[in-house]
């Protein structure tokens, strides 16, 4: 999250009239060596390691590199890693780093860094703390091979390695790393692009370098893995007021790039010549949810939650969001994603849209009327799609309080235990698509925003990381999702897809809902 999508209503009366204004007359292109792109928000944390946000992993992505990464048929390949060996017992990892890796800087990429880095990362991460739980030690072997030895087999090694979620374990130099929970302050990686500090404009652009000390891998780019062939010498990251600002920028071309179309303008931009549209499916489709907070306020209380279950209409939804058919998946009930491998209904006979039922049963608990906060980012389609629940609250009686802000403030607001109720959002599928890797699920019984915990959820996610097999991991998956479905630890708005779009001029866009610019070219 987040996009700077203003409403549906909005968009039209500032739209109408700005399009069509300038659809004859694109400004000429700029230098072949460098691209601007607008991208769902501007990035405010650069630390990858400290926030679930997806523009930080975006970003992430381009300055700094992992040791597995994940391909588009989601199989995990050997990134920063030449190879691995694991002993016959599954207990003893070894593996080492391929030739050539520097850091920004020219200091060489050696195993400290990356046991540094892991352990930095791990600690901050649902499937990095289940390793942890594993492991009776991790260190350096020599400059370019480091181990990892277990108490336990752990069959996910390689894709909690590889694995594409944020928090991502994107290997830092250990020298730039800071004690606790500092954030780091220099933004030094080894990834195909270098950030261009001094350049950098808060509320305005952030630049990105080609990094001449890169050495691709040498078999072609398939998503996050692969030979990260880096063509433009340039990346402006532009920060816009607004999605019709944007447009007409596309539009213009004055950016090349922009992540989320209007749907409004879908028509209009389809029809342009000098435009191409990505559509996704799938996992590359997006989960909306409203987070819970169950430390502190009325959904403290399991019972008041539960009555959200009945509040929630997802095609009502995403109707007033303006998100056509073809864009949306019909009233998806799985935590896992629809159309996806671990698809499931299971323990979803309670979330039936029913107002007045959700107010007899609100009128059941202990909900003395306390206000409820909505944290709702400015002019996204959460915000939206935390309106239209409020309105239902409203008419089940409970007090709603909506507080807009912008995304920056409500990481920040979320990431304290009390002062907040809930907040609407939406995720890539690919982080949604496992108990492993769902940010509300897994990180159950963790300090992560929200807070909540069961004990069964626990116990199910160790035997789904032991689970031998799909088959085995479907079922487990079905009872995570029934505990769930009673913990309530979020409740779905949604799935749906957002359309890139960008500029006919650009060459080997990568199709994907994360934006990734190696091996683009002008």
């Amino acid at each position: 999250m987040v996009d700077p999508n203003i409403s549906r209503r909005a968009l039209l009366a500032a739209g109408a009239f700005a399009v069509p204004a300038i659809l004859g007359t694109p400004r000429p292109a700029r230098a072949a060596g460098a691209i601007t792109v607008m991208l769902e928000s501007e990035v405010v944390v650069l630390d990858p390691h400290a926030t679930t946000a997806a523009i930080t992993r975006s970003f992430g992505y381009h300055v700094f590199d992992t040791l597995f990464a994940q391909d588009s048929k989601g199989t995990i390949r050997p990134q920063m890693a030449e190879g691995h060996t694991v002993s016959a017992d599954g207990l003893e990892w070894r593996f080492a780093l391929r030739d050539g890796l520097a850091f920004h800087d020219g200091a060489p990429v050696t195993a400290a860094d990356c046991v540094a880095s892991l352990r930095r990362w791990a600690v901050r991460d649902s499937l990095g703390r289940m390793l942890l739980a594993a492991m009776r030690e991790m260190r350096a072997e020599d400059a370019r091979r480091f181990s990892i030895t277990l108490k336990e087999p752990f069959p996910l090694m390689l894709e909690v390695l590889g694995k594409p979620n944020a928090p991502v374990p994107f290997i830092m130099p250990a020298r730039i790393l800071p004690e606790g929970d500092a954030r780091i302050t220099e933004i030094t990686g080894s990834g195909p692009f270098s950030f261009v500090r001094e350049q950098w404009r808060t509320g305005d652009r952030m630049v990105l370098r080609r990094n001449a000390r890169y050495v691709p891998r040498d078999e072609p780019a398939d998503f996050l893995a692969g030979g990260k062939v880096v063509k433009l010498d340039e990346l402006v990251l532009k920060t816009m007021p607004d999605d019709t600002t944007g447009v007409n920028a596309l539009i213009a071309g004055e950016i090349d790039y922009m992540q989320y179309l209007p749907f409004d303008f879908l028509g209009v931009l389809g029809r342009n010549r000098d435009l191409r549209l990505m559509e996704l499916k799938g996992i590359d489709m997006f989960q909306g949810n409203f987070r819970l907070n169950h430390a502190s306020g009325p959904f403290a209380d399991p019972a008041v939650r539960q009555v959200m279950w009945k509040l929630v209409d997802q095609k009502q939804v995403l109707d007033a969001i303006g998100i056509p058919p073809r864009f949306r998946v019909e009233n998806c009930r799985s935590f896992w994603m629809c159309d996806a491998p671990l698809e499931t209904a299971a323990g979803s006979d309670v979330a039936r849209f029913d107002p007045e039922a959700a107010k007899q049963a609100l009128a059941r608990t202990g909900y003395k009327g306390e206000p409820v906060v909505m944290l709702e980012v400015s002019g996204s389609i959460s915000q939206t799609a935390g309106h239209v629940l409020a309105e239902n609250m409203k008419k089940a009686g409970f007090t709603v309080d909506e507080q807009v802000m912008d995304w920056g403030t409500v990481l920040a607001r979320r990431a304290k235990p009390d002062g907040w109720s809930l907040f609407p959002v939406y995720a890539n599928g690919v982080d949604m698509v496992s108990p492993l890797n769902h940010f509300y699920v897994a990180n159950n019984c963790a300090d992560y925003p929200g807070r909540s915990c069961d004990a069964r959820i626990t116990g199910l996610l160790r035997d789904y990381a032991r689970a031998p097999d799909l088959a085995a991991r479907r079922a487990v998956a079905e009872r995570i999702q029934i505990a769930a479905y009673e913990l309530v630890p979020s409740v779905m708005w949604g799935q749906f897809s957002r359309p890139a779009g960008y500029r006919a001029r650009l060459r080997n866009m990568i199709q994907s809902s994360f934006p990734l610019f190696w091996q683009v070219e002008v």
